[in-house]
Order: structure tokens, then C-alpha cells, then sequence
């Protein structure tokens, strides 16, 4: 039942959420295509809350700001790797325009081991 994760943390203007949205679902597709169990792109929607380090400090937002949250999930690490290798092929292909989405230099990415789910699958 292990799982493994692909997260990221984009901030992204506003102006840009309609064409990170095609973006994304041409990258949901391509990734589910390619193997992975599930696909999540989320926007923010609450960031300034009184508890913890608020996203909106957290990510440097400028007002005409948001940040995206988003992960991918596969069965583990190996399986990571595999669906990666595919996708990465296939983008290199197709070229791309995320630097006129959002600023790659500010965006972070981690891989992580799941720790606790409810997924039974």
C-alpha cells in the first residue's frame, strides 16, 4: 500500500490562472496516461490564516498573486520514476510556455514518502 508523492508550490498572477488551468489538464492527462494513480492542480483560496506561516508569506505573493498546490501520486518510488521518465520525453516534444505562466525560479518541488492516507487502494 505505499505510496509516493510529487508536490509542488507555485506562485502564479492571477491574470494567468485561465491559462495555467489549460496547462494543467494537458498535464493531468499526460501523467495519468503515463501510469500515475491520481492528479491533483488546487488554487488558493483562504492563504492569509492566523495559524502557522500563512502561504501568502510563505510564497512572497504579491497582491495580484495566488499560489497553486499540487501533487501527483504513484504506487512508489520506482513507479515515480517510470511515469516521470515518460512524461518528461513526451514535454521535451512538445515543447513548452511555462515561463509565461509563472516563474519557474520561484516555484518549489519535493518528493515525498506517504506517511498516512485513508486510500485503501
Amino acid at each position: 500500500m505505499a505510496r509516493y508523492v510529487d508536490g509542488f508550490l507555485i506562485p502564479i498572477p492571477k491574470k494567468n490562472l485561465k491559462k495555467y488551468k489549460k496547462m494543467a489538464t494537458l498535464g493531468m492527462k499526460t501523467w495519468m496516461k503515463h501510469g500515475a494513480l491520481d492528479y491533483y492542480e488546487c488554487v488558493g483560496d483562504q492563504l492569509d490564516l492566523p495559524y502557522g506561516i500563512p502561504f501568502t508569506k510563505l510564497c512572497k505573493l504579491k497582491k495580484d498573486e495566488t499560489v497553486i498546490f499540487a501533487f501527483i501520486v504513484y504506487k512508489s518510488k520506482s513507479h515515480c520514476n517510470q511515469v516521470n521518465k515518460k512524461v518528461h520525453k513526451e514535454f521535451q516534444e512538445m515543447g513548452g510556455e511555462m515561463e509565461e505562466i509563472f516563474s519557474m525560479k520561484r516555484f518549489s518541488v519535493g518528493k515525498f514518502k506517504v506517511l498516512v492516507t485513508n486510500n485503501k487502494k
